[in-house]
């Protein structure tokens, strides 16, 4: 039924219900919203009381509209009562009116819920204002022709079984990288390594658009949509200390122009293949820009020492715990079996069909303990949440400080391992705080700290324990878990370093050998494992053994020491004093303590949402 033509016959009581509630749909959306609707049929709808504001999900939404044609894009802005869909043609989205206008949906909740749908130009909505450019970026929209993008996509044809995989293009500067990346695939944030390249790195984008992520090392994300044949442009600050990345899925967010970082539950349009012609020149001297923290070529000059802001703790959990766990993901991951009887115990009692989120899931050990739960994990490492889905397991890659899920949408969290690893005590509040958003009322957190305190009650830890193992056996024993987050076992396992004073020259491990008579001009410690903390606040070192499913994992970009026939990698901990995390806790609003406790090593809070 057209709500914008009045009819030839006299409507029924039912008709003429449902035409005043299209009708003041449509007013609510243009009061309370700005969106116009028109009265011709173009691609686009918008669906009142179709949105993630009133309970409909998009698993819910889309295979509804999808009977009619398929969906090129389905947005659902966050905490709206309303979504636009956009169809391939007219027609499609003329049945979708037709057929769906009054048409009952169950929500999430199990409640009837009646869609209105109104014709609209474009999808669009007021909270999404354009975020500047990182300084030094440029994106170029339009740089080649379609015939130019066609002939360069067929001179790269990497199917099987095609030998056509020359490229034509010979352009200054002197190195062409060209990857393909099919629906699903990505990269991780990174920096390309300034003392490989130049300033300035070009690249053009082909067959697909993406939106590509640059992170601040303060915490500022922007993401940047890149349209299929745009050229983009890397010099100065964006080059050298925003990280990029992107995650690919076979759906992806998409607005016009940038997509700001708060946005969330987005989305979605369909991925294509992208093939990215990525453009720099080799440097020949070493790299001499104005953000030594992050730079390779001049990082040795400046050991870390603890953080003064929370811009330096950020690059910090960067370099000491973000690109590290990507580099021993695997290893790690081979050292992580056995399941803590206490978390499983908090995991078994909750009701059945409680929804749980793992903050900090690592290689995914507590995803499947309890089968009557529906569990998400996240982790700051890609390779640790490939790992993850090698399970079978539902994981995806986050930062702990701003986890993509909704508030109060889960009934318990854990966050194991996690927050000792935040460089700062403000980001370690914000990490708990972060926990409990994501609770409902009444929901429950378990939070495991490594404890500064490793002999409690008389009683030595496992981890000093430990160090009794006799040199013969050479028992493979290590770390702990990553930033933002990754999942350890019962207490951080360290290798043995006997001989090792408790602090050394971080600059002697990164060229790769341990001094244990020198003393770092850094604030910050190198701890000695199995050995009792003398600091709060230290770097761990991590002896990577063979790794022979590495090549399975993706490489982080200018890790140094990362191809080292044994490396050493040193993670950032702040361990916690008795009674610390409890008071941590006690500084949030709307939080109950309701257990606090030692665990071997570790110390432990069970907190609850009132």
């Amino acid at each position: 039924m057209d709500s914008n033509h009045q009819p030839n016959y006299k409507l029924n009581k039912t008709e003429k219900k449902f035409l005043r509630k299209q009708i003041k749909a449509k007013h609510t959306l243009l009061r309370h919203e700005g969106i116009e609707t028109v009265s011709y049929a173009t691609q686009n709808l918008v669906v009142a009381n179709g949105g993630l504001g009133n309970g409909v999900s998009r698993k819910q939404l889309l295979p509804v509209l999808e009977k009619f044609g398929p969906v090129d894009a389905l947005l659902m802005p966050p905490n709206k009562p309303y979504s636009f869909a956009r169809y391939k043609t007219t027609e499609e989205s003329k049945k979708a009116y037709v057929t769906l206008n009054g048409k009952e949906i169950v929500d999430d909740l199990g409640q009837k819920i009646i869609l209105y749908l109104n014709f609209v130009e474009k999808a669009q909505w007021k909270e999404l204002e354009p975020q500047a450019l990182p300084p030094g970026l440029m994106v170029i929209e339009e740089i080649i022709s379609s015939e130019d993008e066609k002939m360069l996509l067929e001179s790269v044809d990497w199917t099987e079984g095609t030998d056509n995989q020359n490229c034509y293009i010979k352009h200054k500067p002197d190195q062409l990288t060209i990857n393909q990346y099919e629906p699903g695939h990505g990269i991780p944030a990174h920096i390309d390594t300034h003392s490989a390249f130049e300033d300035e790195i070009v690249s053009l984008s082909l067959g697909s658009e993406i939106v590509m992520d640059f992170k601040h090392p303060d915490g500022v994300t922007v993401p940047v949509l890149l349209p299929r044949r745009s050229l983009l442009v890397m010099t100065g600050e964006s080059r050298y200390l925003w990280t990029h990345g992107f995650c690919q899925p076979l759906f992806y967010e998409t607005t016009v122009g940038i997509i700001t970082s708060d946005v969330g539950d987005l989305t979605l349009s369909k991925r294509g293949i992208r093939t990215s012609f990525t453009f720099r020149k080799v440097r020949q001297t070493p790299c001499n820009c104005s953000y030594p923290l992050v730079c390779d070529s001049q990082r040795k000059e400046s050991p870390p020492s603890f953080p003064e802001n929370n811009k330096e703790a950020s690059q910090l959990e960067q370099e000491h715990v973000h690109q590290v766990y990507e580099e021993i993901a695997r290893h790690f991951s081979s050292t992580r079996h056995s399941p803590w009887p206490c978390i499983v115990e908090f995991l078994k009692a909750l009701p059945s069909g409680s929804i749980v989120a793992d903050i900090g899931c690592g290689n995914g050990k507590y995803l499947g303990i309890n089968k009557e739960l529906y569990m998400i994990g996240c982790d700051r490492s890609q390779n640790l949440v490939h790992i993850c889905r090698e399970k079978q397991f539902q994981a995806f890659v986050c930062d702990a400080l701003a986890v993509p899920v909704c508030s109060g949408s889960c009934d318990a969290c854990i966050s194991i391992a996690v927050i000792h690893h935040f460089a700062t005590a403000e980001r370690r509040v914000a990490a708990l705080q972060e926990l409990v958003r994501l609770l409902r009322p009444g929901g429950k957190a378990l939070i495991y700290v490594w404890a500064m305190e490793q002999e409690y009650n008389k009683q030595k830890s496992k981890y000093l324990r430990r160090n009794r193992i006799s040199q013969e056996k050479k028992e493979e024993v290590n770390s702990d878990a990553s930033v933002q987050g990754l999942l350890v076992e019962q207490m951080p396992d360290m290798d043995n370093q006997d001989s090792a004073s408790s602090v050394s020259s971080i600059n002697d491990f990164q060229e790769g050998g341990c001094d244990s008579r020198k003393v770092m001009n850094s604030k910050l410690p190198i701890h000695t494992n199995r050995t009792a903390f003398h600091s709060q606040d230290v770097l761990v070192p991590w002896h990577l053994r063979g790794n022979p499913d590495k090549d399975k994992l993706v490489e982080p970009f200018g890790l140094a020491g990362s191809h080292d026939p044994s490396p050493v990698f040193h993670r950032y901990y702040h361990v916690f004093r008795e009674g610390e995390l409890e008071a941590a806790c006690q500084t949030l609003s709307n939080v109950s303590i309701l257990q606090s406790y030692y665990d071997q090593g570790n110390w432990c809070v069970i907190l609850q949402k009132i």
